[in-house]
């Protein structure tokens, strides 16, 4: 299987591992039909999990690489991956405040971002959206390094991430 994917160009290999992680990513969700009303203690717990798993892979798979990579340049080894680490948290924070969005058990009234008439699924598409932001881009940045020919970033980064349930904050 492996070998059918490597002799693809790299745009089909990006959309066979999404396709390939959404599947993942879906069948993380469907845990609600095991459950549908899991108690505080095991929704805490797997939201701690998938944390621990996102730090992980953040470091592991994306900043240690990008620190690898820079060493031996004009700035420190440890500046661009901070930079981008910084970067894409102010991202994140700008389109959380933007973006009208509604996590999963809080009231139509607690809706975050700009204020909106939009319903309430609408709404709780948006937030998970928000939070796939990052994963679709480690998934454009393992395969768009390997098709450069940058060994040290791992796709781990991109599977890691889909592997876990849906995040909120």
């Amino acid at each position: 299987m492996i070998e059918l994917v490597e002799g693809l160009n790299p745009i089909t290999q990006a959309l066979v591992a999404t396709l390939f992680t959404w599947g993942l990513t879906a069948l993380g969700a469907s845990l609600v039909f095991v459950s549908r009303h899991p108690s505080r203690k095991v929704m805490n717990g797997m939201l701690g999990f998938a944390a621990g798993v996102m730090i992980a892979a953040s470091f592991w798979s994306l900043l240690a690489p990008a620190i690898e990579m820079s060493e031996g340049k004009s700035v420190p080894s440890w500046f661009p991956a901070a930079a981008g680490f910084l970067s894409g948290a102010l991202f994140l924070l700008g389109i959380d405040k933007i973006l009208p969005h509604l996590h999963p058990g809080f009231a139509r009234r607690e809706a975050e971002g700009v204020k909106t008439a939009w319903q309430r699924a609408t709404l709780l598409v948006l937030a998970i959206t928000l939070h796939n932001i990052p994963e679709g881009l480690a998934v454009g940045v393992a395969f768009g390094s390997v098709a450069s020919g940058l060994s040290s970033l791992s796709l781990a980064a991109c599977r890691t991430f889909e592997v876990t349930p849906s995040r909120h904050h």
